[in-house]
C-alpha cells in the first residue's frame, strides 16, 4: 500500500510539471554583443534624426512637407514635391504618431501629410497621384512629370494605410481604397501579373510607339523590381488595415513575382524585366554596351537585403502564407549580400556590383559568389539603414548563426563613424570613408527624406530595446 501511494504521488507530480519544451521553445533569443549600449546609442540618434526633421519640415503655408535642405539644414529656394517624398514623410509621422497617439507635434504633421496628398497631390480628374508638384500644389506636367509612375503611387498607399491605421477615419481607408483600385484598373497586367511602370495621365500604359516617339527612358517599357518590391510593401501595409480578398490576391501576386521570379539563381535580384518577365541583362554584350547600362542591370546590394526583410513582412502580413519558403528566399538574399556587398575591412555596403562574363569557379555552370566586381563602392545610407534592419532580424531568427549578429554590430558602428552627423543631426547621404564630399552634400532632397533610416531606427529601438 506504501509502495503504491508513492507511486500515485509520483504521477501526480509528473502530470502536473511542465511539458517538454521542443527545441524551437529551447533556443535562446540572440545576444547582440554590447546590445544594452547599442540601444542607448540608436535610441539617442532616433530622437535626434525626429528633432532634425520634425517640425522644421513641415510646410504650415502651402501643405504637405518641405523637401530640400543643406547640409546644415537650411532651406533651400527650390522646394517642388515629389509623390514619393511627401508619402514618406507621412508613413514616418504616422508610425510615430501610432507610438505616442497623444503627441500634438504628430497629430499636426500627419494630418498636414494628409491633406496635402488628397487635395494636391491627386488627379481629382483622371486619378491617381501626380508624379511632381511645385511649393503650393500645381502639378507640374513637364518632363517626368507628363507621366504618373506606379512607384509612387505604392507609397501613396503605403503612406495612407499606415495613416488610417491611427486617424481610424473612413475617409482616410477610403481614400486608400480608391488609391488602390485606380491602380488596380489602370497599371495591373491581367495577362503577364504584376503591373506596368508608367502610365499616362489617363492612366494608359505606355506604348513602344509613344515611348519612342518622346524619347522616352527605354526602362520605362520594362518591369521593374524596384516598383515590385515597394507594391509588395505597399499591399502589405494595406492588408493589414483592410484585410481584402482581392489586396490579398495582389500581395500574394507581388510575393511570388517578387521571391520566385526576380530573385535569380545566383541568390540576388535581377532589375527590370520584359512585360513578360524575362529578365533584361547586358553581361553578354560588349564592355561599352555594358557599363552603358549599368543602371539596368547589375547587383543592388541595398536592395537585396532589404527585399529580405519585405518579403517577410508580406508573409507574416498573410499569416505566415509560405513562410518557411519564403525564408529560405530571404536568407539567400541576405547570405548573399553578406558574402559580396560588404566591405571586409571597414563594413558598410557597397552600391552596385556585376557578375563579369567568365567569372566563374572552375567546375560549376554559374559564378561563385566571391566573383562579383564592385563596379560602385560608395555606400548610400539607406543601403545601410535597411542592412541594419534587416540583419537584426536575422539574429533573432538565427540565434545559433552569430555572424548575423556581428556583423550587424559591425555595421552599425560603420553607421555611427561613417555615416550619422553627430554634429548637424541626421544622416549623411554616401558614407564619409568612400565620400568625404558627403559632409556637405544636402542632408534632405527628393529621393532622401526620413523612411529608410527612420524605419530602422525605429525598428532597431524596440528590438533591442532591454
Amino acid at each position: 500500500m506504501q509502495y503504491l501511494t508513492v507511486i500515485i504521488i509520483s504521477l501526480i507530480a509528473l502530470s502536473c510539471a511542465s511539458p517538454e519544451k521542443s527545441e524551437k521553445d529551447t533556443e535562446e533569443v540572440a545576444k547582440i554583443p554590447n546590445q544594452d549600449s547599442i540601444y542607448a546609442q540608436v535610441n539617442r540618434n532616433w530622437n535626434n534624426v525626429l528633432a532634425a526633421w520634425y517640425p522644421r519640415v513641415l510646410d504650415t503655408t502651402y501643405g504637405g512637407y518641405l523637401a530640400n535642405w543643406t547640409y546644415d539644414w537650411q532651406m533651400a529656394e527650390q522646394q517642388n514635391k515629389m509623390i514619393v517624398t511627401q508619402a514618406r514623410h507621412l508613413w514616418t509621422t504616422s508610425k510615430v504618431l501610432k507610438e505616442h497617439p497623444n503627441d500634438t507635434l504628430y497629430q499636426a504633421a500627419t494630418k498636414l501629410g494628409f491633406e496635402f496628398l488628397k487635395n494636391k497631390m491627386w488627379d481629382k480628374t483622371q486619378g491617381g497621384f501626380y508624379w511632381l508638384v511645385d511649393q503650393e500644389g500645381s502639378p507640374i506636367l513637364e518632363g517626368e512629370g507628363r507621366y504618373k509612375k506606379v512607384y509612387g503611387h505604392a507609397f501613396g498607399i503605403y503612406a495612407l494605410a499606415a495613416y488610417a491605421q491611427v486617424d481610424n477615419s473612413e475617409e482616410t481607408l477610403s481614400f486608400a481604397k480608391d488609391a488602390f483600385h485606380w491602380l488596380e484598373e489602370n497599371a495591373h497586367d491581367s495577362e503577364n501579373r504584376g503591373y506596368f511602370s508608367v502610365v499616362t495621365q489617363d492612366g494608359t500604359p505606355l506604348t513602344k510607339e509613344e515611348q519612342t516617339s518622346n524619347e522616352l527612358p527605354v526602362s520605362w517599357m520594362y518591369k521593374e523590381q524596384n516598383a515590385g518590391i515597394h507594391l509588395m510593401e505597399a499591399f502589405t501595409e494595406l492588408y493589414r488595415v483592410w484585410p481584402d480578398s482581392l489586396v490579398r490576391e495582389r500581395l500574394i501576386e507581388m510575393l511570388h513575382l517578387v521571391r520566385d521570379t526576380m530573385v535569380n539563381e545566383r541568390g540576388h535580384l535581377s532589375l527590370f524585366f520584359t512585360p513578360d518577365w524575362q529578365p533584361i541583362s547586358y553581361a553578354d554584350s560588349s564592355q561599352t554596351a555594358r557599363e552603358a547600362n549599368y543602371h539596368i542591370d547589375h547587383v543592388s546590394f541595398g536592395h537585396d537585403i532589404e527585399t529580405a526583410f519585405l518579403i517577410l513582412d508580406a508573409s507574416e502580413a498573410l499569416g505566415n502564407f509560405e513562410y518557411d519558403q519564403t525564408l529560405s528566399v530571404a536568407k539567400t538574399l541576405v547570405d548573399h549580400t553578406l558574402k559580396t556587398g560588404f566591405d571586409p575591412v571597414r563594413s558598410g555596403i557597397y552600391q552596385r556590383g556585376y557578375y563579369l562574363p567568365g567569372e566563374s569557379t572552375p567546375g560549376e555552370s554559374t559564378p561563385s559568389d566571391s566573383t562579383v566586381s564592385i563596379i560602385d563602392s560608395e555606400k548610400d545610407w539607406w543601403s545601410q539603414a535597411e542592412g541594419l534592419n534587416t540583419l537584426l532580424i536575422f539574429a533573432e531568427l538565427y540565434p545559433d548563426q552569430p555572424q548575423y549578429g556581428e556583423e550587424f554590430t559591425d555595421l552599425w558602428k560603420y553607421t555611427r563613424t561613417y555615416m550619422i552627423d553627430h554634429e548637424n543631426q541626421g544622416w549623411y547621404n554616401l558614407g564619409l570613408d568612400i565620400t568625404p564630399e558627403s559632409r556637405t552634400m544636402a542632408k534632405g532632397q527628393a529621393w532622401k527624406g526620413n523612411y529608410h533610416n527612420g524605419r530602422t531606427l525605429m525598428s532597431l529601438n524596440s528590438r533591442l530595446a532591454p
